[in-house]
C-alpha cells in the first residue's frame, strides 16, 4: 500500500498472527495506520508481533487465544469492541493442516482437529464478527483460504483441501447474505509460501521453487499486500471473491 494512513483509526482483528503471513499482515497495517488486535496461541510469539507492530507507531495488542476452543472467536471479538470501541477489518487467518498421509490412514481426531480449525472457527469468527462490523456501519472481512481449496497440490493431504474447500463455500454465501449491507467479505489464496507451516511440511524448497512459474516460492509480505488491498477502498467492488496469490500455480 502506498498511503501509509490507508487504515488510519481502522480496528483490525487478525488471527494466527504470531509467524508468517499472520504476523506480515499484522505489521502491513500497523504501517498503514490500523489499530491491531492480535491473536495466537504462542504468548511470546505474540508479544514480540505487538512490539513489532508498536515500533512502527501502531496502537496494537496481543490476545492469546486457541480457536479450537467455542468462545474464542466470540471473545477476540469482543476485546476489540473493549479495546477500541468497533471492529473493521478482520483476517482470518488461523488454520492446521495434517500431517500427510492417505485418507484411508487418518484417523477420525484428525479429521476433527482440520475441519475444527478450518472451518467451526471460521464459522464462529465470522458469526461474532458480521454483527459487530454491521453495527458500525459495515466493514471487510477477508478469510486465509488455500490454493488447496481449488486444487489439491499434494498426496496427503485430502483433509485440509476438504476443509479448505468448505471454507470457500462458506467465505462466498456469506458474502452474498451480506453484500448490500456495507460489509464485503472476501478470500485470498496462498500458494507455495515460506512459512513455518509449508516449511515444516518437509517439501524441498528448491524443488518447489524450481515448479512454480515464477520460478521462486512466495513471501509473506506478498500475501499481506493482496489481504490489504482486499480490505481497502480500492477493492470497493470486490465482494465473494478469492484472490489467488499463487506465482502462478494454478495457471500452470
Amino acid at each position: 500500500m502506498s498511503d501509509s494512513q490507508t487504515f488510519a483509526g481502522k480496528a483490525v482483528l487478525i488471527s494466527g498472527a504470531t509467524s508468517g503471513i499472520g504476523r506480515a499482515t499484522a505489521l502491513a497495517f500497523a504501517g498503514a495506520g490500523a489499530l491491531l488486535l492480535l491473536t495466537g496461541r504462542d504468548a511470546a510469539r505474540g508479544a514480540a508481533v505487538e512490539a513489532e507492530c508498536r515500533a512502527l507507531g501502531a496502537a496494537a495488542a496481543f490476545h492469546a487465544a486457541d480457536l479450537r476452543e467455542p468462545d474464542a472467536p466470540a471473545a477476540a471479538v469482543r476485546q476489540i469492541l473493549g479495546r477500541f470501541g468497533r471492529l473493521d477489518v478482520a483476517f482470518n487467518n488461523a488454520g492446521f493442516q495434517e500431517r500427510r498421509a492417505a485418507l484411508p490412514a487418518q484417523s477420525l481426531a484428525t479429521y476433527e482437529a482440520v475441519f475444527d480449525l478450518n472451518c467451526r472457527a471460521l464459522f464462529l469468527a465470522m458469526k461474532a464478527q458480521i454483527p459487530a462490523m454491521l453495527a458500525a456501519g459495515g466493514g471487510a472481512i477477508v478469510n486465509n483460504i488455500s490454493v488447496s481449496a481449488l486444487r489439491n497440490p499434494n498426496p496427503g493431504l485430502a483433509l485440509y483441501a476438504a476443509a479448505k474447500a468448505a471454507a470457500l463455500a462458506m467465505t462466498r454465501a456469506a458474502a452474498m447474505e451480506h453484500a448490500g449491507q456495507g460489509l464485503r467479505i472476501n478470500a485470498v489464496s496462498p500458494g507455495r509460501v515460506a512459512t513455518p507451516m509449508m516449511l515444516a511440511a518437509g517439501l524441498d524448497p528448491a524443488k518447489v521453487a524450481a515448479s512454480l512459474p515464477l520460478g521462486r516460492m512466495g513471501r509473506p509480505e506478498e500475501v499481506a499486500a493482496a489481504v490489504l488491498w482486499l480490505a481497502s477502498p480500492a477493492a470497493s467492488y470486490i465482494v465473494g471473491h478469492n484472490l489467488c496469490a499463487d506465482g502462478g500455480f494454478l495457471a500452470a
